[in-house]
């Protein structure tokens, strides 16, 4: 198992023994091995939606715990083939994609049309897939930052995809149409009796103020996990809260000061479980992402944040290029320490 608290290093105390006050742990909906029963029966979704979040929850080395590990690769569209693949080239091979995710004890791989189509035969009763609907390509110039749709519900369905995930793009001129497009996309995936995911993410100019990046604060970040929970996306992927008071900050939109003075302190933990709250409570699972790769530090922070969502009650971690960018040994490594985290008893929730 790995060694967390020393991978956590002199943050070890201050992450792993915090108790939130804010939302306390008894008012939240956890994951575990009954979270089926135990929270989505009383919602509207189909036997064959909860037969495929089953799955999820039934592969890998989570299986049983309610967590969820996901291998999400479809940088190829976002930031371009050869910017994603060319630090390790066998990744061009969309079969190697999906080894990384078996191997690596993922309960999902997430990848575009084309990667899961030209594979599905061979790897879609081998592991959940979950085909990303819609994408920024990043070959029009002048760039243009928007979430066009390259997939239809239909296709992932044809492929025995068990999930579709997709983008939005909150607080964009485009995220209205966006909205529309998903929460349509959504409906009919859960007609066809597939799990939602929505990378639920902040796109606006305006979010940057006097130096500071409020596109990772919490209660933005949080009104975006709202808003997801809202269109009925079944987990949210959302980035790590690294700060708070965007809304003040901007100064627009709605808040209270309550947000800041007794739901949330500036404690991660705290931050991350506003964000849980915004999920009804972990009624949809909310999943934070990885981030980019950096080198020597990847395994140290994927492992931070895997111990910042486990302990404000999210339901796993979902990271891709501090993992396929490495040598496959390798990525297996830091994907299977993630979800040490989630398999380790002495990582409680906060």
């Amino acid at each position: 198992m790995t060694d967390i608290a020393k991978l956590l290093g002199d943050e070890a105390d201050h992450l792993l023994n915090h108790t939130c006050t804010g939302f306390k742990k008894e008012d939240l909906y956890l994951p575990g091995h009954d979270y089926i029963d135990r929270v989505m029966s009383d919602s509207d979704r189909s036997p064959h939606v909860l037969r495929n979040m089953q799955a999820l929850f039934n592969t890998g080395r989570l299986a049983g715990t309610g967590y969820v590990s996901m291998l999400p690769i479809d940088q190829g569209i976002e930031h371009s083939a050869g910017a994603s693949f060319a630090p390790n080239p066998m990744y061009f091979d969309p079969k190697n994609i999906v080894e990384l995710a078996i191997e690596g004890g993922c309960s999902c791989v997430a990848s575009t049309l084309g990667v899961l189509s030209s594979v599905s035969r061979r790897y879609a009763h081998k592991i959940p897939m979950m085909v990303k609907l819609n994408h920024n390509e990043t070959l029009t110039y002048p760039a243009i930052y928007d979430q066009t749709l390259f997939a239809q519900v239909e296709q992932a369905h044809r492929m025995g995809c068990a999930a579709v995930g997709a983008t939005i793009y909150y607080g964009s001129p485009e995220s209205r149409r966006q909205i529309t497009e998903i929460s349509e996309a959504f409906e009919r995936a859960h007609e066809l009796g597939m799990v939602t995911v929505l990378w639920s993410y902040l796109r606006n100019p305006a979010f940057k103020k006097d130096g500071t990046d409020y596109h990772v604060s919490s209660d933005l970040s949080s009104q975006a996990v709202h808003l997801a929970a809202t269109i009925k996306a079944d987990i949210v992927k959302q980035k790590l809260p690294e700060n708070n008071g965007g809304y003040t900050a901007v100064g627009f939109g709605h808040t209270h000061d309550k947000v800041y003075s007794e739901l949330t302190s500036d404690h991660p933990i705290d931050l991350a479980r506003y964000q849980v709250a915004n999920a009804y409570m972990g009624r949809a699972g909310l999943i934070n992402s990885g981030g980019g790769s950096k080198g020597a530090s990847d395994l140290g922070e994927a492992v931070r944040t895997a111990v910042i969502n486990k302990r404000a009650g999210g339901m796993g971690l979902i990271s891709g290029r501090k993992a396929f960018q490495k040598p496959f040994k390798e990525g297996v490594q830091l994907l299977n320490s993630i979800q040490d985290v989630y398999l380790s008893n002495d990582v409680t929730i906060a």
